[in-house]
């Protein structure tokens, strides 16, 4: 398994590509589709199989942006009442 920043490399942002959302390298495939599929239950292996030019490394790849983008954000407590 790749380390970490090897991994994110597979991720990149252009501004001519998709608007500028993060995709898989040498892809027009978004992130954000990709995280999409995976809530809806689809396997990594069913992604391989609809994308057979992906790799489970760019799966993988795809859940450490997520989780560095999201752990990044500020949380703010909510009061429920």
């Amino acid at each position: 398994m790749e380390d970490e920043e090897e991994l994110l490399k597979r991720i990149v942002v252009n501004p001519k590509v998709m608007a500028g959302k993060p995709v898989i390298r040498g892809t027009r495939i978004p992130v954000e589709h990709l995280l999409r599929l995976l809530a809806q239950g689809l396997t990594f292996q069913e992604i391989l199989d609809d994308y057979p030019h992906l790799t489970k490394e760019d799966i993988t790849a795809v859940l450490l942006y997520a989780a560095k983008i999201t752990g990044k954000e500020e949380v703010y407590p909510v009061t429920l009442e």
